[in-house]
């Protein structure tokens, strides 16, 4: 096994484990057990469980912003479609809800940069999609909506929470 394939086993043992238990609740020997990659290669190619976690995290950024910019991607209403895109992300039986947000919520201001980031590219990505002339409050209106309509359907998972807050996304697009 080389490096990059041990990373990728590394990682997708990660995002398993720190998604679905918690960041805190996982050691590094859970991780290398769930991964198969002996302890020391670990260590080498993530010195420290912060390095492991935020690489988990930037990794997860990727994959996550992309898809939901490609949803909205040619979108001809793409404010009610980032709310079609959570419905279906809210109804994966894996769903935890967001992992930024998780992560922050055990690490606080110990949680990496990488959560800060995230936040804010999804700003700027609902910044784009807004209607010309709208109030210039409407994307940090419509992160509101997307971060509540995630922390509700992270304790009752389902599409619910994003359906109604695609409701009122859409009320405020008509006003």
């Amino acid at each position: 096994m080389d490096d990059e394939e041990a990373r990728t086993r590394l990682l997708d043992a990660a995002e398993e484990l720190f998604y679905r238990h918690g960041i805190q609740a996982v050691g590094m020997d859970r991780i290398r057990t769930a991964s198969g990659v002996p302890l020391k290669r670990l260590y080498r190619l993530y010195p420290a469980k912060e390095s492991l976690v935020t690489a988990y995290l930037e990794r997860r950024d990727r994959r996550w912003t992309a898809d939901l910019r490609k949803a909205v991607t040619g979108a001809t209403e793409p404010v009610p479609t980032v709310f079609d895109w959570l419905a279906r992300w809210f109804s994966e039986p894996d769903f935890r809800g967001c992992a930024f947000l998780n992560a922050y919520g055990e690490l606080g201001a110990a949680a990496p940069e990488v959560v800060r980031l995230h936040k804010a590219e999804l700003h700027t990505l609902l910044a784009e999609i807004v209607p010309a002339g709208a109030p210039s409050a409407l994307a940090d209106q419509l992160l509101i909506m997307v971060e509540g309509a995630t922390a509700v359907a992270a304790l009752s998972p389902g599409p619910e929470p994003a359906l109604r807050a695609r409701e009122v996304a859409e009320a405020l697009l008509r006003q």
